[in-house]
């Protein structure tokens, strides 16, 4: 080879090096503003605050005693029908500064995932297989919910209670993670649907992921007709970021959110 090729093949491998450190160089920058952009750094501060607030006021730490709520019957029947409840159901996102009743929330929560069927265990709403990936979580603002204390609460369908896991009102820190939304601090009551993927993908594959989705918006119809029935407001709001309602709230890993869905009285 002769020097003018060895020179040749060093200017090259330099310049090639050079494109590649350029390249890994641009891609870092990329990265680091596609991320400040999907998670800015003042929705990360409010995380960090929020959790660190949370976890000192926490109840519901593992191996800890968890307080239990006995929530009312439900009602089977209304005032209102079917079809009026279908034809006055509107998406509303302004509430007034009144706290929702016990038995409201009671119906609210059988409405999504209550027993309808005790012999059997099936639930207000469809499930593929009878799997019920869903688990439902209230957050209740302060003087949100007579005669329950602002916090997040864990819905158990088998005997129709309530699981306080730990107090707080985090509405506002739920907001930020929602971008912002402004009626998801407002609501004294914001219902959480979460998914355990995993119980029906095991039975259906990577198909249960569509069922599981499915199953979300049954409960999201069953939340917005119960609703209206009650006289009350409500709206499903899907745009937040996923890990920071985990953070938030102290979801368990499996337990991924599906819905925020914020409820009060009409404006």
């Amino acid at each position: 080879m002769t020097s003018r090729e060895k020179s040749g093949k060093s200017q090259g491998d330099i310049s090639r090096r050079a494109f590649v450190g350029l390249a890994a160089a641009g891609g870092i920058v990329a990265g680091f503003l596609i991320g400040w952009i999907v998670k800015p750094p003042v929705v990360e501060e409010v995380i960090r605050t929020v959790t660190q607030t949370t976890t000192e006021m926490e109840v519901g730490t593992p191996g800890a005693t968890v307080t239990f709520t006995k929530l009312p019957s439900p009602n089977l029947t209304g005032t209102m029908s079917t079809e009026e409840a279908i034809f006055k159901r509107r998406s509303i996102r302004e509430y007034a500064d009144k706290p929702l009743t016990l038995n409201q929330l009671s119906q609210l929560l059988w409405a999504a995932q209550g027993i309808t069927d005790p012999r059997w265990g099936f639930r207000a709403a469809p499930s593929a297989g009878a799997t019920y990936p869903l688990e439902v979580y209230a957050v209740v603002g302060k003087d949100g919910v007579s005669e329950l204390e602002a916090g997040v609460y864990r819905y158990n369908p088998n005997d129709h209670t309530l699981g306080l896991l730990f107090t707080g009102d985090l509405r506002g820190g739920l907001s930020a993670v929602a971008l912002g939304q402004q009626w998801v601090a407002e609501a004294p009551l914001n219902i959480i649907i979460t998914a355990v993927y995993e119980r029906t993908t095991a039975r259906y594959g990577e198909r249960g992921t569509h069922y599981v989705h499915m199953e979300a918006g049954h409960v999201g119809q069953n939340i917005y007709l119960q609703a209206t029935a009650l006289g009350l407001g409500t709206v499903v709001v899907g745009a937040f970021e996923d890990a920071g309602v985990q953070k938030i709230i102290m979801l368990p890993e499996a337990h991924k959110p599906l819905y925020i869905i914020p409820v009060g009285y009409p404006k």
